[in-house]
C-alpha cells in the first residue's frame, strides 16, 4: 500500500540530483540550460508530489473501509405498487354453494313446515341458533354458510347440499330438542327456594310463583353477574329478569285454558316449569308472545344474542321456539 508514495519520493530525489544534461541542447547558454533544468525539475517534483498524495489518500480510504467491518445492507425503499391484499380468509365459494345460497335466501323466508301442531313459515327466526350449531357466524344467505351447513349435513347423514330444506331443519330442531331438560319430574318442595321480587320482571308476582330450583337459581345469579360485568352488553333494567319460573300444575292448566290456540309448542301439558329448572327471561318485545312478529324482535335484541353465546357456559339450554325460555340442564 506504500508503493505509490514511495515511488513519488524516489522520483523527486532522482530529478533533484541528476545532471539532466540530455534535456538541453549542448550549444545552449549556461543560463538557459540552468533555467530549463530548474523548470523541468519543478514540473517533475509537482507530478511526483501529486502521485504521492493520491497514493496516501487511496491508502487511507481503503484502511478506513476495512476498519468499519462488514458493509450493512441499506434499507430497501418501499415500492409505490403494493402487493394485492386478501380481503377474506375463506377460499372462493364453489358454484355449488353459491347456488345453494340463492336457494337458502328463498327458503329462509318461505319454507313451509310444521312444529307443535302449528304451521311454520321460514327459518329466519333461528339464524343465531343455526349458526351456533354449525360453529359459524356467516350470513345465512352466503356461500360460506352453505359450505358450513354441508359439513354438518354430511356429519349427520344428510345429503351435503348446503341447502337448508325441510329435512335439514327438522334434523336441527331434533338436535336442539335433545339438548333440553331430560328429567321433568315435578319438583319436591325442599328443592325450591323463594327468589326475591327484585329478580322478577313483575316484582308483584305471587310468592308461590317466585320459586326456583336451588341450583338453577344459583346458576342464574352467576349468569346475571357475568352479563352485568360484560362491557359490551348494555341492557335496560328489565332485561334478563325472570318472567316465570316454577309453575304448579294448576297454574299451567289455567294458562292453557286462557290460550287454547297456543298448542303444545307454546304451553306443554308436561311443562318443564314443573321442575323449577326452567326460566322464562325477558329478552325484549312482549315477554312471552309466540307470534312471529314478536319473536322476530326478540331474537335480534342484545339480551337474546348474549344468551345464545354465553348461557350454555352456565348450564342453560334454549327452547328454540321461545326465545325467552331457558332450561338448566346440569
Amino acid at each position: 500500500m506504500l508503493f505509490a508514495p514511495f515511488c513519488g519520493l524516489i522520483l523527486c530525489l532522482f530529478v533533484a540530483n541528476e545532471p539532466c544534461g540530455w534535456f538541453v541542447h549542448p550549444n545552449s547558454s549556461p543560463d538557459i540550460r540552468t533555467l530549463m533544468k530548474n523548470a523541468r525539475t519543478h514540473i517533475v517534483v509537482i507530478i511526483a508530489l501529486l502521485v504521492g498524495v493520491v497514493g496516501v489518500v487511496a491508502f487511507a480510504a481503503r484502511g478506513s473501509g476495512q476498519s468499519r467491518g462488514p458493509k450493512s445492507k441499506s434499507p430497501v425503499s418501499k415500492s409505490p405498487v403494493q402487493p394485492a391484499v386478501r380481503i377474506t380468509d375463506h377460499p372462493t365459494v364453489s358454484p355449488e354453494f353459491a347456488a345453494a345460497a340463492v336457494k337458502n335466501a328463498e327458503l329462509r323466508q318461505e319454507l313451509n313446515w310444521t312444529f307443535g301442531g302449528k304451521q311454520q313459515r321460514g327459518w329466519y327466526l333461528y339464524d343465531l341458533l343455526i349458526g351456533k350449531t354449525l360453529n359459524g357466524e356467516h350470513d345465512p344467505v352466503s356461500g360460506d354458510f352453505a359450505a358450513d351447513l354441508a359439513k354438518w349435513q354430511k356429519k349427520t347423514g344428510l345429503s351435503p347440499s348446503g341447502v337448508l330444506d325441510e329435512d335439514s331443519l327438522v334434523r336441527l330442531v331434533s338436535q336442539w330438542q335433545s339438548n333440553r331438560l331430560k328429567n321433568r319430574a315435578y319438583a319436591d318442595p325442599s328443592e325450591l327456594i323463594e327468589a326475591p321480587p327484585a329478580d322478577f320482571y313483575d316484582p308483584g308476582r305471587a310468592v308461590e310463583l317466585r320459586q326456583v330450583e336451588r341450583k338453577t337459581y344459583s346458576a342464574y345469579k352467576e349468569m346475571m353477574a357475568a352479563a352485568a360485568a360484560d362491557p359490551e352488553l348494555k341492557l335496560g333494567p328489565k332485561y334478563l329478569k325472570i318472567v316465570s319460573a316454577f309453575r304448579p300444575r294448576e297454574y299451567q292448566d289455567q294458562l292453557r285454558r286462557q290460550s287454547p290456540n297456543a298448542g303444545s309448542a307454546g304451553l306443554a301439558v308436561n311443562s318443564p316449569h314443573f321442575t323449577g329448572r326452567a326460566l322464562d327471561l325477558y329478552v325484549g318485545g312482549d315477554p312471552v308472545d309466540t307470534k312471529d312478529s314478536n319473536r322476530a324482535i326478540q331474537v335480534n335484541t342484545p339480551a337474546y344474542r348474549w344468551l345464545v353465546r354465553h348461557a350454555e357456559h352456565f348450564g342453560f339450554r334454549p327452547y328454540f321456539y321461545e326465545p325467552w325460555h331457558w332450561e338448566y340442564v346440569k
